[in-house]
């Protein structure tokens, strides 16, 4: 097991972390949250994470049924059903949701073309008549201010579409057709109420250093102050798909931060635009729905490095999804599939839900950093207190049992402390304690899951929790941390002192 070189905190000790781990989850198609199984999911990370925003795509497809025209004394006119939009809408707000509008895609009567994606044919042509897509656009966001009011809509932020820059998402990923697109729509939310925030290009991966340049480019010189850039994050190399699945190399994550770091620069370089937020609209590690990696421990450890430094040039991330209901490719056969989400089909945490839990107990403790590396961060808190997660990247490809072992890793700290006693408290999740995968594959991987299978892999997905007191001597305190190969752990060291009851001698109880 590889030992670290202890690691010394001092009084001075600081670090840079900007941890917006909650601002957003992105989610399947908005017409799936129509069903139990989404809402199921969507409760649980709620309660357990606590996410503020919340974005996906299909807003404007058939099945949500918004757009509909009726002819009159021969003449088509449009008008508009928000039935399932409130219903959708309602549910979010429910749960302390609001949502990050993605604008798209295009209804099918609206659609100047046939070109659709996915399993549930998402229309990607751009609109007949814009005329017609910006009244559109302007009577949803009018219901949505009188239904939840005007002071509460206007901070849903707004993006105009999804990923133009992949002949895919937007027909021949026409980028002069796109910026027309995104400046109709941009005058259109402003002239509803110019408090809107709008962005976009929502990018990912191809040509996304000339999209982002054009894209501002063209704000510049038509003087429309956009709001922010968003882009999207994915670290893994082309799939190779094998039946209803994916398996995939990982890229190395240093480029992936280069690659974002050159997005920041490119918009500083931009007199005008020097500062504006860059919102990562999805960021996974595979960007494809079947992908093997998403269920793993090792999927967790990987996104905790990503937690850590993704604030670092931007303002926001957004895991894509939160969880598995989800149909880009059609209906999944079996509760683990290699899904986006945080949770399996039968509301089973994976570990990477954990991940993100961990991540949020940092923020709500509101601790300044102290410390940051590819393996840790490391808060203190204003009472004294410290807290922190770290975690053990090992990929296993071609590495013997012996090998895996090695891959083991013992973190020790020591940190400024009044003499006294101190609680150590650790929640570990790794291939042993927190692995539903493993489970659900030495059960047969059942595709449908018994009332009693879906317990045992309840009981299987959550973090052991572990205690241990110790005290500080000539103003320190050791923390040693174990990691085993792919573990993500979170850990607090709380000052006090034990205050037994009258007669109560716990060594005599334990004896």
């Amino acid at each position: 097991m590889a030992e670290k070189e202890m690691i010394v905190i001092t009084e001075e000790s600081k670090a840079f972390f900007h941890n917006n781990v909650d601002f957003c989850i992105g989610t399947g198609r908005m017409g799936l949250a129509l069903t139990q199984e989404y809402q199921d999911q969507l409760k649980l990370v709620q309660e357990e994470i606590g996410f503020q925003h919340i974005r996906g795509h299909g807003l404007f497809c058939d099945d949500m049924a918004i757009y509909q025209e009726y002819e009159e004394d021969g003449v088509k006119k449009a008008e508009y059903n928000f039935t399932y939009l409130d219903r959708v809408m309602d549910s979010y707000r429910s749960v302390g949701l609001r949502p990050f509008l993605e604008l798209g895609f295009m209804p099918y009567k609206m659609a100047r073309g046939t070109q659709t994606l996915f399993y549930w044919k998402g229309n990607t042509t751009p609109p007949k008549d814009y005329g017609a897509w910006c009244d559109m656009v302007q009577a949803l966001l009018r219901h949505l201010m009188e239904r939840y009011g005007a002071e509460e809509v206007v901070q849903w932020p707004i993006e105009v579409w999804n990923e133009p820059n992949l002949p895919g998402f937007w027909e021949k990923a026409d980028m002069p057709e796109y910026l027309k697109l995104f400046h109709t729509t941009f005058e259109a939310v402003k002239a509803v109420d110019e408090r809107f925030r709008v962005g976009g290009p929502a990018i990912c991966g191809v040509r996304d250093a000339e999209w982002i340049r054009a894209f501002l480019d063209y704000c510049r010189d038509n003087h429309l102050a956009v709001d922010f850039v968003t882009r999207h994050h994915y670290t893994i190399e082309l799939p190779e798909d094998i039946g209803h699945y994916a398996y995939s190399e990982l890229m190395d994550p240093e480029d992936g931060f280069a690659n974002l770091k050159s997005s920041r620069d490119i918009i500083d370089s931009f007199p005008e635009y020097q500062r504006l937020p860059i919102h990562i609209t999805e960021f996974n590690t595979s960007y494809t729905p079947k992908g093997v990696i998403h269920d793993t421990n090792l999927n967790a450890a990987l996104i905790a490095q990503q937690l850590s430094r993704l604030g670092d040039v931007n303002e926001s991330y957004s895991y894509w999804t939160f969880g598995d209901v989800f149909e880009e490719t059609g209906v999944p056969f079996t509760p683990f599939h290699g899904g986006f989400g945080l949770v399996a089909n039968g509301c089973i945490p994976k570990p990477t839900f954990w991940t993100f839990a961990f991540f949020k107990k940092l923020k709500e403790g509101e601790g300044q950093c102290v410390y940051k590396d590819d393996n840790m961060v490391l808060l203190k808190r204003k009472d004294g207190s410290y807290q922190g997660v770290a975690w053990n990247i090992a990929d296993q490809k071609g590495k013997s049992s012996e090998e895996q072992e090695k891959d083991a890793k013992k973190v020790k700290l020591s940190l400024p402390a009044h003499d006294g006693g101190y609680c150590i408290l650790t929640k570990t999740m790794d291939e042993k304690t927190c692995n539903p995968l493993k489970v659900w594959h030495d059960l047969g991987e059942p595709a449908s899951l018994k009332e009693e299978q879906r317990k045992l892999l309840l009981e299987a997905a959550r973090p052991y929790v572990k205690t241990k007191r110790t005290e500080a001597e000539d103003g320190k305190v050791c923390v040693k941390l174990s990691l085993t190969r792919n573990a993500v752990v979170y850990f607090e060291v709380n000052p006090g002192e034990v205050t037994s009851d009258r007669g109560y001698d716990y060594d005599r109880v334990i004896s």
